[in-house]
Order: C-alpha cells, then sequence, then structure tokens
C-alpha cells in the first residue's frame, strides 16, 4: 500500500510558508545541475513533446536530472496518445471482432496513453489544477537564481 493523505509539501513551499523548523528537512537531496538531454531513443512523437514542454520546465526548475525517466515516459505516452488517435480517427470505432463488432483497439492504447501522460503531467504541473499547486521562480533559471538554498540562507 502507497503512503496515506495528501502529497507531501516541497521543502521551498515549507520555508516560505513558515513552517516550523521540525517540519523542514534540512538535508532534503537535491538533483545536480547537470545539462538536461533528450535519450537518443525516444521515438518522433514524444521527442516532439520533449522539445515543446521541456526547455521551459527546465528553465524553472521543475525538470531535473532525476525526473528524466519520469519525463520521458511523460512524453512517450504522449506520443502514442497521438499515434493511437491518428489511427481512431481514420476508422471505425467498431470493428470485427469475434462472432461481431468490438470496440477498436486503439481505442485501449488511446485510453492507456491518456492515462499514463495524465497521471505523468500531474507530477510536472502540466494540467491547470496541478499547476496552481506549484510555486516556482518567474524569471531566469530557478537553480540559479533561487530555491531552497536561496530560502535557508
Amino acid at each position: 500500500m502507497g503512503k496515506r493523505g495528501p502529497a507531501g509539501k516541497p521543502t521551498a513551499l515549507r520555508v516560505l510558508h513558515g513552517d516550523r523548523k521540525d517540519r523542514i528537512n534540512q538535508t532534503e537531496p537535491t538533483p545536480p545541475e547537470t545539462e538536461i538531454v533528450p535519450p537518443e531513443w525516444l521515438s518522433p512523437d514524444a521527442r516532439a513533446a520533449w522539445d515543446r514542454l521541456a526547455p521551459t520546465l527546465i528553465q524553472r526548475g521543475v525538470l531535473t536530472a532525476w525526473d528524466l525517466d519520469a519525463f520521458v515516459v511523460l512524453c512517450e505516452a504522449l506520443g502514442r496518445y497521438k499515434t493511437a488517435t491518428k489511427l481512431v480517427n481514420g476508422s471505425a470505432l467498431l470493428v470485427p471482432a469475434g462472432s461481431g463488432l468490438g470496440p477498436n483497439p486503439a481505442l485501449r492504447v488511446q485510453a492507456d496513453a491518456e492515462r499514463i501522460f495524465l497521471t505523468y503531467a500531474a507530477r510536472f504541473g502540466l494540467t491547470p489544477s496541478d499547476r496552481q499547486a506549484l510555486k516556482t521562480e518567474t524569471g531566469g533559471d530557478a537553480h540559479t537564481n533561487g530555491g531552497a538554498d536561496r530560502l535557508l540562507s
């Protein structure tokens, strides 16, 4: 069973909100500030999603080196969703199956990709309801202009 209750508040937000010192993780690990590049094996549709989304997420400090694999899953799910949607739009919703008609298998692929995308998109604040809970630097690179280090000093 997973953790219960609401997701934990990031340390930087705890500091901003003035949480008690004993509730602030002073030894929270931080990812290294390394260049974040897409893996060469990304599918073309996933690479298009990467190119569209990654630059601003990196700039805001939302996408870090430790988040790379999760972001790749998000991009690949978006690519699969696009491919499945093209298949669904180009054919019937019901196709011959067994002794009659059944749902187009591309609908299942589309629904699975949508579910995966929305799950991971929430982690990166890519939906309006999830984005409202994030607080980030608005100008420049969040790693050099602020973050928990700046707030805790």
